[in-house]
């Protein structure tokens, strides 16, 4: 990517600012407990994140009534999200130090979009970000390029002059569906070797080397 200091980031929050796998683990727990179903670990969950709460709960809590899950896992969640999140390092100082150089700054996550304002809030970083967006915005979520074509909308910048940082594949496909060049970390769902297979503009180590090539 020639582009090194785009005017506007956007960043997926679920493995690339914020380690939230604990707190989905345990609402997903939480519904397979109502089935009768034995717990999932950490990382059988984590795979299946990213991808929106629809999907989480189709291959977490296969065969069941997703409407139903999906109201017991939101009603489920605020319970455990503040205490089970933490956000990853160099996160506090990539958002602050980009602020700081006037970059527009936003998220885009398949998140439900409470849960992803709630916890900006609470990390201590809301600030810092003109825009939240989930999949409850958009017809339809991540890999469409929706809810990246609205976050250019609504900041007022074009695709070339932003920048889409996350951690999965489905991110780099939601990038290139929207011409927005994307920059990844191996932090999330999906490992190095996995990310680079699909090519992204960049693959950076964490979020402090990111901070490092743009603030």
């Amino acid at each position: 990517m020639t582009m090194s200091k785009p005017a506007a980031v956007i960043f997926d929050f679920d493995g690339t600012l914020a380690d939230s796998y604990a707190a989905i683990s345990a609402s997903v727990n939480h519904v397979r407990a109502s089935h009768g179903l034995a717990p999932l670990s950490e990382e059988d969950v984590k795979r299946h994140v990213g991808r929106g709460p629809i999907y989480l709960l189709e291959h977490t809590v296969p065969g069941t009534n997703v409407e139903q899950d999906l109201a017991l896992y939101r009603a489920h969640h605020p319970s455990v999200m503040y205490q089970m999140t933490r956000l990853l390092p160099g996160g506090r100082e990539a958002l602050a130090g980009l602020h700081a150089q006037g970059k527009k700054l936003g998220v885009c996550s398949n998140k439900p979009r409470i849960f992803t304002t709630e916890l900006l809030r609470h990390l201590g970083i809301e600030r810092y970000l003109s825009l939240v967006l989930g999949p409850d915005d958009v017809a339809r979520p991540k890999p469409a390029p929706d809810m990246l074509t609205l976050a250019l909308a609504r900041l007022g910048t074009t695709p070339a002059q932003a920048l889409y940082v996350g951690d999965m594949v489905v991110d780099i496909t939601t990038a290139r569906a929207a011409n927005v060049p994307v920059w990844v970390v191996p932090t999330g769902s999906d490992d190095r070797a996995t990310l680079q297979r699909a090519k992204p503009d960049r693959l950076v180590d964490d979020l402090v080397q990111l901070a490092a090539l743009l603030v």
